[in-house]
């Protein structure tokens, strides 16, 4: 029988025996089988007999395989498994970066994400941006203007604590109360004050 889809005798796969490819009907098939077992057939053949005799055989087997539907699945299925691991044991092996400085290990390659690709926004996006920045705009002079109509303090003090006085302001405050000459106006603390005379 056929092993990975070679025969172990010639090494060729069925479809080779029979000199046709894999894409092959059931009429070429049977067309190719009458015309190599003419051949190869003891009977008809040029060649010695017992070469012919072994060839008419695996002719017969390759016919036997690939006549049959469903162990013509099984044997394309097994074609399609050689080949693969085939393919796999030519490809070299690839590296996995180990954790840290040191020589690349082999073993699968995990899959990678696409990197991401900076690109210019479209005019499309450049007016959503115009827009977004326009609102946002509008809404805080909306926002600063009804509460000046309001007549709402946009600055308060936390409750509890004394306002903030400029030391500046408050040396002002304390020369304007103290100008020169205001001790003539103000009467000595001892003495009262007494209201005008009636009459006077």
């Amino acid at each position: 029988m056929v092993a990975g889809g070679e025969h172990p005798v010639t090494g060729l796969s069925l479809y080779a025996l029979l000199g046709l490819p894999s894409t092959a009907t059931a009429q070429d098939l049977r067309q190719a089988f009458r015309s190599l077992s003419k051949l190869y057939h003891p009977d008809t053949t040029t060649l010695p007999l017992a070469e012919a005799r072994d060839q008419f055989r695996l002719l017969q087997e390759a016919y036997l395989v690939l006549g049959d539907p469903q162990r013509r699945s099984a044997y394309d299925s097994q074609l399609r498994l050689a080949l693969l691991q085939r393919v796999q044991a030519l490809s070299p092996p690839t590296a996995i970066p180990a954790p840290g400085p040191g020589p690349m290990l082999p073993g699968p390659v995990s899959p990678r994400r696409p990197l991401s690709v900076r690109r210019a926004f479209s005019g499309g996006e450049w007016f959503a941006l115009l827009l977004l920045t326009l609102a946002l705009l509008f809404s805080l002079v909306l926002g600063l203007g009804l509460a000046w109509w309001r007549g709402v303090e946009l600055v308060t003090q936390p409750p509890g604590s004394a306002p903030a006085v400029d030391p500046i302001e408050r040396q002002t405050e304390a020369s304007i109360a103290r100008l020169p000459g205001d001790d003539l106006l103000t009467p000595p603390a001892d003495s009262a004050v007494q209201p005008p005379a009636a009459g006077a």
